[in-house]
């Protein structure tokens, strides 16, 4: 069935909605255009915005009911954890922030669809980014047969003046204080700042525009040692004092911020193609990160050190192109967890200025032993068994280097390929 107006049998829809401007008139768009009910849906996850007044706020714009649910303990605890444990940093230097609370709040909405028998999810994500991606496939992961409304992939509005006009043309209660120059997104982890003077990328970031850290310059002139201790890979103290996960983020969101730490300026390469700028401070999840990297320096063997590695970075790549809900990111947390299981001990930090330094890690599993590591006599480590294994490991650049004398090459890596070809055609000399 097509409706007079050309849109598709939309009965119920469920808005992802904040009360701002845009997903306010979202609600009364969607009405008019689809002649549906709405339902709007708000997650808190950190976000510290006043949620108190968005029921009403909601219904005046048409909705016919909104969820309002508390996700931050969930959010800290199964999925900026899971983070953390990952060592997940897009392009060495995002921590994610924004990326990682998409599922949670993408998952819950694909839920209450199901609990309201909702034909369709609708957000306010523009065209543009990353977020419209993150959404969707999580509505597709968990519930193909709804459809999913993406308004500024569809309405005329390209302005805040224009929703501003829709707004009042339909009794649209918005506030109407000025729009701040930057596009900012808030939880728990992180903020972000986008848009405005930073869009020229030889325009340092106004000092006023930072909402989480004081310039380090203006930071304490003495530095602060903190003592992280951990269980398998997950903060439980902090200072001998037992936080929960949101606890323990938020404590050291206020000690990272109040010493400048976590700020990032980066430009990033979008999921869609383009590149943009983003100024990101995440001073908690800054000296999480590294606390736990320096656990692990001490606590892994080599081989599952460096692999995590490697999967560090696609696992940061799947968090940042929306696939936390794929059978890879589930198989790649069963070898994370397992890689965390003697990731337990304590490690001491300096904050200084947005500097974390680590100056000091212990672990009752510890891999490190100064017996081994010491340049004195020890009774483990025989020093002439080392050239055995120079000469096994050695082996392949030895047998390469005795062929090219073989044939009159020169042993010399700045030849180019051409001159080793021309010279492989002089007759080879006699055996060595």
């Amino acid at each position: 069935m097509i409706k007079k107006n050309g849109k598709k049998d939309i009965k119920k829809v469920v808005l992802a909605y904040s009360g701002g401007l845009d997903t306010s008139v979202i609600v009364s768009w969607l009405i008019e255009n689809y002649g549906c009910e709405v339902i709007c849906y708000t997650a808190d996850v950190g976000q510290d915005e006043e949620l108190s007044g968005l029921p009403e706020k909601a219904k005046a714009s048409g909705a016919s009911k909104i969820y309002i649910e508390d996700l931050k303990e969930e959010f800290a605890s199964e999925y900026l954890y899971k983070l953390v444990a990952s060592g997940a940093i897009y392009e060495r230097n995002y921590l994610l922030g924004t990326s990682i609370a998409r599922p949670i709040i993408a998952e819950r909405m694909v839920k209450i669809a199901q609990i309201e028998g909702a034909d369709a999810i609708a957000h306010g994500c523009t065209g543009k980014g990353n977020d419209q991606v993150r959404f969707e496939l999580t509505v597709m992961a968990l519930d193909p047969s709804l459809k999913v409304i993406a308004p500024w992939r569809e309405w005329d509005i390209t302005s805040r003046e224009d929703a501003l006009e829709y707004a009042a043309a339909h009794d649209i209660p918005v506030s109407s204080s000025l729009k701040s120059i930057y596009s900012r997104d808030r939880n728990l982890w992180h903020i972000s700042h986008e848009g405005g003077i930073l869009e020229d990328t030889w325009t340092e970031p106004a000092k006023d525009m930072f909402q989480l850290t004081v310039s380090p310059e203006d930071a304490p002139d003495e530095p602060e040692i903190i003592e992280i201790e951990f269980e398998q890979g997950k903060a439980k103290k902090l200072n001998g004092v037992a936080h929960s996960p949101v606890e323990m983020i938020r404590v050291l969101n206020k000690l990272g911020g109040k010493h400048g730490v976590g700020r990032v300026d980066m430009v990033e390469n979008r999921l869609v193609g383009m590149k943009s700028r983003g100024v990101y401070e995440t001073p908690g999840g800054t000296i999480l990160v590294a606390a736990h990297k320096d656990l692990e320096s001490i606590c892994l063997d080599r081989d599952t050190l460096h692999y995590k590695h490697l999967l560090a970075e696609r696992y940061a790549e799947l968090v940042y192109n929306g696939k936390w809900f794929t059978p890879l990111r589930k198989s790649m947390d069963a070898f994370i967890t397992e890689s965390q299981q003697y990731v337990t001990g304590a490690v001491q930090l300096k904050l200084y200025k947005g500097s974390v330094v680590t100056i000091g890690r212990k672990s009752p599993f510890s891999l490190y032993n100064e017996e081994y590591a010491t340049f004195g006599e020890d009774d483990v480590y025989d020093q002439s068994d080392a050239e055995g294994f120079i000469n096994l490991f050695g082996l392949p650049l030895k047998v390469a280097a005795i062929r090219d004398m073989k044939m009159g090459l020169p042993i010399d890596l700045t030849t180019t390929i051409e001159e080793r070809v021309e010279l492989s055609k002089v007759p080879m000399k006699k055996e060595l």
